[in-house]
């Protein structure tokens, strides 16, 4: 029998459910109605906005042909899509979430962590703060597992095997190429330079690894 931690979950984000989480154990009715699993009060929002089922290939995301439409990764969708870890969606913009495959990998602490700095994460809702503005929509899973690596260890410079090893995992490092390393790192700058352009949070230090510089608030 599967254990709860097992099946995919839905965290809410921004909106008016935030913090709330659901287990994608069974097909979850996402709107307005008050029958449906997921109800967002709001009148942006469809009686019957959006469903997620889940398969044996995985949890698919589906408009059901609401108002204001469902988005996933801030592009509006048309026809039912294939969730992935990480993603994010939303409906009718006005609630957010980030769907995530499974409790098991999740620290069991809650709650940010404690290291200062204009950059703050949560491990478990995956949600990054630059500047104390959240950013939305949330990094896909490769960008956040780099990420992570480097906060956990800021101010250190983590060698390009190990961030290659946590990112795409030890079986794959082989098939990994500098230049995939080097267009992931690109991408994350840029998503965190549209909250913070004045900081380039991620360096390289030639011959070495790259570092996390994370300046205080106040800098």
């Amino acid at each position: 029998m599967a254990r709860e931690e097992d099946y995919p979950i839905l965290i809410a984000q921004e909106g008016p459910l935030k913090g709330q989480r659901w287990t994608l154990s069974k097909t979850l009715m996402v709107g307005r109605d008050s029958s449906c699993d997921v109800q967002v009060q709001d009148r942006q929002v469809s009686r019957f906005h959006a469903r997620l089922t889940p398969t044996q290939e995985g949890v698919t995301l589906e408009d059901l042909g609401s108002k204001n439409g469902t988005n996933h990764n801030g592009l509006e969708i048309t026809t039912p899509i294939m969730l992935q870890d990480g993603d994010t969606l939303g409906v009718a913009f006005a609630q957010q979430f980030t769907f995530l495959m499974s409790d098991a990998t999740m620290p069991l602490a809650d709650g940010a962590s404690p290291r200062g700095g204009r950059l703050v994460i949560e491990q478990k809702s995956r949600q990054v703060w630059v500047n104390q503005q959240q950013l939305i929509p949330a990094l896909s899973a490769q960008q956040f597992k780099l990420l992570w690596m480097l906060y956990e260890n800021q101010g250190r410079v983590v060698e390009r095997a190990d961030l290659v090893s946590t990112v795409w995992g030890e079986e794959q490092t082989s098939g990994v190429s500098d230049q995939a390393l080097d267009a992931l790192i690109r991408r994350l700058r840029d998503r965190l330079a549209v909250l913070d352009p004045s900081c380039q949070y991620i360096n390289t230090v030639r011959g070495h690894g790259l570092r996390l510089d994370n300046p205080s608030a106040g800098d």
